[in-house]
């Protein structure tokens, strides 16, 4: 209480000692930043609203699909940062709609993030296999990631993961686009030549497997279709009316190419 008077005195409040007695009966100042919704009120107001007010939060959604890359720098501006990274390991953050106190400093918002993050994944899995295995999780995180840059909708997920792999199985290159949408490239076309000239591991039309990390950031829906599969010999897929169309044939997959 001491050190909340005397804060405000040297911040050039009109507040006196005695003030802080009028404090005690309405409440303890609280810690943190704190909205007060407006800037000019009475004393009296004023002494109410630091111990009333809610916390000042900054609203920061993450959506699935989106990348780090992009993700940081969205909340790096909503929190006045220079710049922001956090050491997570890449696509692990959780999709959701975050409320971060207005004061964080870099360290806490990337603690905050990691872990409610690592509470939902650790909740999913325990839910699905009964128990909790980070390098297995992650193994899916980056299998739901490509299924989320690839389907258009909840219901083709499972049939995108059962392509992915049926031509693992069969050795066969992924050869989708959604890969090359990683980091600052979530936004980019994807062209012939940026194939052609791209040499990560995020190029599967040029290595076979799965990129070694995730390319975004997976819904709930993407990572339960990495995990569950549809059962079924589709090896293509592609776009026709809008709509994705599944084949397990090369010749029905050029036919409907040319729709």
């Amino acid at each position: 209480m001491n050190y909340t008077i005397k804060k405000l005195q040297k911040s050039g409040f009109d507040i006196l000692t005695f003030d802080k007695y009028i404090l005690y009966f309405i409440g303890m100042p609280q810690s943190g930043w704190i909205d007060l919704k407006k800037t000019k009120m009475s004393k009296f107001d004023f002494l109410y609203k630091i111990a009333h007010s809610k916390a000042a939060l900054k609203k920061i959604t993450i959506i699935p699909g989106e990348t780090d890359f992009f993700i940081y720098k969205q909340i790096a501006k909503k929190m006045g940062f220079k710049n922001l990274e956090c050491d997570i390991p890449e696509g692990f953050l959780y999709p959701n709609t975050y409320y971060l106190p207005y004061g964080f400093s870099k360290k806490e918002v990337c603690n905050y993030l990691y872990n409610i993050s690592l509470k939902k994944h650790k909740k999913l899995s325990q839910r699905i296999f009964g128990y909790w295995n980070f390098k297995k999780y992650y193994h899916y995180l980056i299998i739901a990631s490509i299924i989320q840059k690839e389907a258009k909708n909840k219901d083709d997920m499972k049939y995108v993961s059962s392509v992915i792999y049926n031509r693992l199985k069969k050795h066969m290159k992924l050869q989708m686009d959604g890969t090359l949408n990683y980091g600052k490239y979530s936004h980019t076309k994807v062209t012939h030549q940026m194939i052609q000239e791209n040499n990560t591991r995020y190029n599967t039309y040029k290595f076979y497997g799965l990129p070694l990390k995730p390319v975004c950031v997976s819904s709930q829906n993407a990572i339960i279709a990495a995990i569950f599969p549809a059962k079924t010999e589709y090896l293509y897929f592609v776009r026709v009316n809008g709509k994705h169309v599944f084949t397990k044939s090369y010749k029905e997959h050029l036919k409907n190419v040319k729709k």
